[in-house]
């Protein structure tokens, strides 16, 4: 191993640690916000190439459902939850105390549901990365969006892959009970945010 792989093991690890806490405060506001059916946990924090997402994340060629927030200014980034369509309804007729998953277009009802569950989670989620770093994180409104996976995870790493040929993806999973499932948030902090995150713990090169 050489001594730039051995740095970035040990920033990673550390910023999987930081990442780690802000997910568990997210997963305890997931958990209130559907009565205790939903839990998340961070599942990896990886440095892979731009070229690889798609390969990586195997997004296939299947629309997604997706709810994206973003930071703007200096120190940025993007927070996107991903459903597939089947998962998306279920969980907008669970929020919506509805006994059939809807089809066809997305009514107005349901998609404020579902961009509501991204604020909770992304509110939570910046509010534990803000007391560490004592910066004031404010996201955007969250909006739904579908599109496909890999072009707009791509685009949210584009930032990262102007200054680095490897782009650093967080990766968040959801549990109901014991099932697994298909649904992830992706957090994309700028390089930015990554060095703020970094400083934080007081973590050198």
């Amino acid at each position: 191993m050489t001594d730039n792989q051995h740095v970035g093991d040990v920033h990673l690890e550390v910023l999987h640690q930081i990442l780690g806490a802000a997910t568990h405060e997210a997963s305890a506001a997931m958990c209130r916000w559907t009565n205790g059916l939903i839990t998340m946990t961070l599942d990896e924090v990886r440095e892979i190439p731009l070229e690889s997402v798609s390969v990586e994340y195997d997004f296939g060629m299947e629309m997604l459902t997706m709810v994206v927030l973003t930071l703007n200014g200096d120190i940025g980034g993007s927070m996107i939850l991903c459903f597939d369509e089947e998962n998306g309804r279920d969980l907008a007729a669970s929020l919506l105390s509805s006994k059939q998953r809807g089809s066809g277009d997305w009514s107005p009802l349901e998609r404020s549901a579902l961009c509501e569950t991204g604020n909770i989670l992304g509110c939570a989620y910046l509010n534990a990365l803000t007391r560490l770093m004592s910066v004031e994180l404010v996201p955007s409104p969250p909006y739904f969006l579908q599109d496909y996976g890999a072009s707009v995870l791509q685009q949210a790493l584009m930032e990262q892959a102007a200054i680095d040929d490897q782009v650093m993806i967080c990766r968040t999973r959801f549990t109901r009970g014991d099932q697994e499932l298909n649904w992830n948030v992706f957090f994309v902090p700028n390089s930015q945010m990554r060095q703020m995150m970094e400083d934080a713990l007081h973590i050198d090169a």
